[in-house]
């Protein structure tokens, strides 16, 4: 009777017997599988657009002592590189495959229809994270993810490629990629959160996130001592917004006055005489898209000095909190037995533009900076009135000894700092490594150290072959060989290739704007086929052994390495999902793709929603209605009806005092405000936007399509209000709230968020037009071509 019971019917095998009655049956309970006895935590440490060159581990001028703690127990790489953009690398770290073929090769928010960029990861490809909870660790994410389709992220998901879905059991942090800092789009586990406290009590997402690092840990912990966990932690530090208190910038008062020229050599010296670099490399020429220092004038100086001095506070106050974990574990005396990996996703970012920018959604609408305008907001740099970014001129620097920067494939934007510590293990401390590494060599290296080979298949789904390598002979042997490595890189049509220390380059649009603009192309701009025979012209050569900054083009003496490099580009392009180069931005922020919804021109919404932005209804440049069916209490009312964005952009219909308000925020530089002359009547109230637009506007320049809204309470027009210009193609990373404003408020002049409204909002139904979107889609669609 008891053979016909050799296992449970998950196919786990049970070892007891089973009879008639208790009598002749044994129990015996399925054994979990667990990690092996000694088997180290794991943590990833993951900071955002942070570069070679800005941290003091690195030669920087930004201290970062606890980082340096990590330094000094394990072995810092000098030659270590990325993919030049966050999501794609970070699709990189968690699976070990390049970013094409992880179907990324681009951030989430602007994919296309094809194989290596629609944004929805095989899952053939598996997480570290669901390798290592199948190992018996308890597996936590925190911070940023920005690994899903970013149609997925919303509250009807679907939900298997939230961290949640990849092997992760408990997460904290924001989905898309960047969040503002003192009023973050969180998600806890499944669902949105508020956050615990607000700015003026103290409230920064980076501590926030430490706190909850500590309290997964600790639980857990608390529960199983000897269970080890694996940690994704990924704070937004390093992206915009810089977002930090005062007083942390105010530690670097006068700290970057010598301005970028002079930081980039004072760096370089500080790297060679670390033994980053042999004592007679070329520091990269100054970039032609960056000025000099000694031809700005007093106030750009004043300014740019300034916005260094918060992106420094930024960073020191993350590494406190970063230290405030590592602490943590030491005292619970789990830190000489934990896998350390600290990694920045690319390089540092130039999406501040030439004069840096108060608001960093000025970039991804194509709006020229305004000096005079980041003049008058000095002084409040860093706070809640500003969404900021500095100057390129700063990211320049901040890769030193490199050219370029993020979403290029210069090694500005590709090769990056990184660290690894395990100080029970390892008997290298302090040192430095020189051997080439990739951010796809990190989950094969973990396995390797760890004993747990590559699984064949995860949840039933068979796996495919690591593009990485592990690096652990490396670690304790400076002088290991590693494998003949040959590696691509893409980024919006710029391109290269390493191999066995050569590098050849197709920088797109050339290898600064300005040489670009002068063979007729620009950023952002559509590749097409005759784009292509002239770009193909544009490859240069560079032996990295002789010079690792990329300071001599030797194209011209060597064309038949080049020709062999630029024919392997091509072969691994095609191995690994790259084609087509697209070279189009943020323009693909509003291109058509599957969306949840049941309509693109018809929503309606119900009190209380909250909706990301990339699935919100698409007003932008198309004329629209918006219909509030509400309830008004006696007494009358307060309180948002509904709000789009934030302070960076967007717009709000809401009640103060019982008199209906209408703003649209375009960019923080012109507020479009509305106040009805009489108070809402009592009971229940219709209310009717109705915008209709006047012409097609300027979108590449930052204009979106001018128009008037009408606006109409029980079918009586109470006012109207003309804007001659509005957003393009993005307020914020923030998107609709109904009954509240989600986040951080539109018009910080009139209210602070949630601001919910005291009466009852029962539906928001929007109706949009076809014909002024379909104008703006052309647009969109040529790209940039047009110019």
């Amino acid at each position: 009777m008891a053979a016909q019971y050799g296992e449970y019917r998950d196919g786990t095998p049970f070892t007891g017997k089973v009879g008639k009655t208790i009598d002749d049956s044994t129990e015996a309970w399925p054994v979990p599988k667990a990690a092996k006895e000694g088997a180290p935590n794991v943590l990833f440490y993951v900071l955002d657009d942070t570069g070679y060159g800005q941290l003091s581990p690195f030669g920087g001028l930004i201290p970062t002592p606890n980082l340096q703690r990590v330094a000094d127990a394990g072995v810092m790489y000098t030659n270590f590189h990325t993919t030049g953009l966050c999501s794609p690398t970070r699709t990189c770290i968690i699976t070990g495959r390049n970013h094409h073929t992880n179907a990324m090769g681009t951030i989430s928010e602007w994919s296309t229809g094809y194989p290596g960029y629609t944004g929805i990861m095989p899952k053939t490809h598996g997480f570290l994270s669901e390798i290592l909870v199948d190992e018996g660790y308890n597996t936590y994410a925190i911070g940023k993810w920005h690994l899903s389709p970013s149609t997925d992220e919303t509250p009807a998901g679907p939900f298997d490629r939230w961290p949640l879905g990849r092997g992760f059991e408990r997460y904290y942090g924001f989905l898309p990629g960047e969040t503002d800092q003192w009023y973050p789009d969180l998600t806890y586990d499944n669902h949105a959160h508020t956050p615990p406290a607000t700015p003026e009590e103290g409230y920064h997402l980076c501590k926030d996130l430490a706190d909850m690092s500590i309290e997964f840990i600790g639980q857990a912990k608390n529960i199983s001592a000897s269970k080890p966990f694996f940690l994704y932690y990924c704070p937004g530090t390093g992206h915009a917004p810089h977002h930090i208190f005062p007083e942390w910038s105010d530690k670097f008062k006068g700290k970057f006055d010598m301005g970028w020229d002079e930081y980039r050599n004072i760096v370089f010296a500080n790297q060679k005489k670390m033994g980053m670099f042999e004592p007679g490399t070329v520091l990269s020429p100054p970039d032609p898209d960056v000025p000099a220092w000694d031809t700005l004038s007093d106030d750009e100086r004043k300014l740019y000095a300034r916005m260094m001095e918060v992106y420094a506070g930024f960073q020191a106050y993350q590494d406190e909190q970063f230290g405030r974990i590592l602490d943590y574990l030491e005292d619970m005396g789990e830190l000489e037995n934990t896998l350390i990996m600290f990694i920045s996703d690319n390089g540092a970012s130039p999406e501040g533009g030439e004069l840096g920018a108060i608001n960093e959604y000025d970039f991804f609408n194509f709006k020229p900076e305004d000096l005079a305008f980041n003049m008058s907001k000095l002084d409040v740099l860093g706070t809640t009135e500003t969404y900021n970014h500095y100057a390129w001129g700063w990211a320049h620097a901040g890769n030193t000894p490199f050219r370029r920067w993020k979403k290029e494939t210069f090694r500005g934007g590709t090769t990056d700092p990184f660290i690894i510590s395990w100080p029970a293990k390892f008997t290298s401390k302090g040192e430095m490594r020189h051997q080439y590494g990739h951010a796809i060599d990190m989950v094969p290296t973990v396995l390797d150290l760890l004993g747990i080979e590559n699984p064949e298949s995860i949840k039933g789904v068979e796996q495919s072959d690591f593009n990485g390598i592990s690096l652990k002979s490396t670690i304790d042997d400076n002088h290991a060989r590693q494998d003949e490595t040959v590696q691509y890189f893409e980024m919006f049509g710029c391109r290269s290739i390493y191999k066995d220390g050569w590098r050849a380059e197709c920088g797109y649009p050339g290898a600064n704007y300005v040489e670009g603009e002068k063979n007729g192309f620009v950023m952002g701009q559509a590749i097409h086929a005759d784009d292509l025979e002239k770009l193909d012209k544009t490859w240069q050569l560079f032996n990295l052994k002789d010079d690792p900054a990329e300071s001599n083009d030797i194209a011209a003496e060597h064309p038949d390495r080049l020709k062999e490099l630029i024919d392997l580009w091509w072969s691994e392009a095609e191995k690994h999902d790259v084609l087509p180069l697209q070279g189009t931005m943020g323009q693909r922020f509003n291109y058509p793709r599957p969306m949840p919804g049941d309509s693109l021109t018809h929503f309606v919404f119900y009190d209380g929603a909250i909706v990301p932005s990339v699935v919100q209804p698409v007003v932008y440049n198309r004329s629209h209605t918006i219909e509030s069916k509400i309830t008004v209490p006696k007494g009358g009312a307060n309180g948002v009806i509904y709000a789009t964005g934030g302070n960076t952009g967007g717009y709000s219909l809401f009640v103060k005092d019982n008199k209906l308000h209408f703003t649209y925020n375009y960019l923080t530089r012109t507020f479009y405000r509305w106040v009805a002359d009489d108070v809402l009547p009592e009971g229940d109230v219709t209310i009717l936007y109705e915008f209709e637009t006047t012409g097609k506007g300027d979108l590449m320049k930052g204009n979106g399509a001018p128009g008037t809204a009408t606006i109409y309470v029980n079918d009586k027009e109470v006012g109207s209000l003309d804007m001659p210009m509005q957003v393009p193609f993005l307020y914020s990373i923030e998107g609709l709230s109904v009954s509240h404003d989600y986040g951080d408020s539109v018009d910080h002049q009139n209210y602070k968020p949630p601001f919910p409204f005291t009466g009852t909002v029962k539906t928001v139904t929007y109706d949009l037009a076809g014909d002024a979107i379909e104008n703006a889609e052309a647009e969109t669609r040529r790209g940039m071509a047009h110019q």
